[in-house]
């Protein structure tokens, strides 16, 4: 039993899935639908950027608290880590928007350690949870399946069950280092 909110294969190379926005934070986006064996794939190129695809949804957690998803790092921002603001760079994340400005991220940090759960927030009145899936080069340009439960992962952050997700962001960024990352 699933939601599925963004389904690549379904895409067309150079388009994306419909209900999905080109969000630019800083710098040039370089994002594509490409084809690899495995089929139709989102890439996402950083260089000095950062920039997301994102959408509204709205899904019960009580019926769908799992989230699932394969991704491929082939490269990490150098010196990213999202514990400094000065660092604060990934070659993939995973943003989810709960009710009262709530935030869950799920990241491929390049030092930060695995499973670490810290909050993190630079914006007044703005909640935000980062959740480490990955980290560093060692599983570098191979596919990484994911599960997550985002209802038990957004409990342990904020002591309470949330109810819904409203919004989902995949993002990547190397504005912070002045690097550059690629994420698939």
């Amino acid at each position: 039993l699933g939601f599925i909110v963004f389904a690549a294969n379904t895409a067309q190379p150079g388009r994306f899935p419909d209900g999905w926005q080109l969000h630019i934070v800083h710098g040039n986006p370089d994002v594509a639908v490409t084809t690899e064996q495995r089929g139709n794939v989102l890439r996402l190129r950083s260089r000095d950027s950062s920039f997301a695809l994102e959408r509204a949804v709205d899904v019960d957690l009580a019926q769908f608290p799992l989230l699932n998803w394969e991704w491929k790092v082939t490269e990490l921002p150098l010196g990213g880590d999202f514990r400094r603001s000065k660092t604060d760079d990934q070659a993939a994340q995973i943003l989810l928007a709960f009710p009262d400005r709530r935030i869950m991220s799920y990241i491929w940090d390049t030092s930060a350690p695995k499973d670490m759960l810290q909050k993190t927030s630079v914006l007044p009145l703005l909640g935000v949870w980062v959740m480490v899936c990955r980290s560093g080069n060692s599983e570098l340009n191979r596919w990484i399946s994911e599960t997550r439960n985002v209802a038990d992962d957004f409990e342990r952050a904020y002591g309470y069950r949330p109810s819904r997700v409203r919004g989902i962001r995949l993002q990547i960024n190397s504005q912070h280092t002045g690097s550059s990352a690629e994420s698939y």
